[in-house]
């Protein structure tokens, strides 16, 4: 098991957290999503967690660039393991649809690994995209995100979950709200006034 005294920054503020804190971001331009998620990624590798991420958006170039400044080679990451990038339809949508359990199981093997490797703990930003709303599976997602709460007692990942608020109407994102106990406002990570206990919500 990761030390249970361990810490971190989000990058977002000097906050400090524990492993585990499942987090939404609900964004409103391409400048504030790109500007956490490379802070996320640094704070990571600079704790020396296991960092991923899950984007359409973020090129290995950008995170490269953003990282050299910080004396970090993201090739000498990527070969390491202790950073991975994908595309949010190759982990989200893997065979044209959305599957919670194999999602769930996605991080669970994820965060076994991180600790059977050695690393203090582990951590994940991903966009969900406005196409989970157009395929198979994807009316099961608040499901999935309240079930990722209960996932994260176990299995401490940091997870931190981007959302286009252009991309998505206000119910969808009040759903969001509703399944993240914290939230990003203005840089800052605060405790969400929204949020239904997965317990609570996974019973409606």
């Amino acid at each position: 098991m990761p030390h249970n005294h361990h810490t971190s920054s989000l990058g977002f503020t000097s906050q400090q957290f524990p492993p585990g804190v499942h987090i939404c971001q609900i964004f409103s331009s391409d400048d504030e999503r790109q500007e956490s998620l490379l802070k996320f990624i640094l704070s990571g590798l600079q704790a020396k967690e296991r960092t991923t991420c899950f984007s359409d958006k973020a090129t290995e170039k950008a995170v490269g660039e953003f990282l050299g400044n910080y004396g970090i080679s993201v090739k000498e990451a990527r070969d390491s393991g202790a950073f991975t990038l994908a595309e949010t339809r190759d982990i989200y949508f893997k065979d044209g649809r959305f599957d919670p359990e194999r999602m769930l199981g996605v991080l669970s093997q994820y965060y076994d690994d991180s600790v059977a490797q050695g690393y203090p703990a582990a951590r994940v930003i991903g966009e969900m995209t406005p196409t989970i709303q157009h395929i198979d599976g994807g009316s099961r997602l608040m499901e999935y995100e309240s079930k990722v709460s209960l996932l994260l007692r176990d299995r401490p990942v940091t997870a931190v979950c981007q959302y286009d608020a252009r991309s998505f109407d206000g119910a969808v994102i009040l759903d969001v709200l509703k399944v993240h106990p914290l939230m990003v406002v203005r840089g800052s990570v605060v405790h969400n006034p929204f949020f239904i206990k997965p317990e609570e919500f996974l019973s409606y």
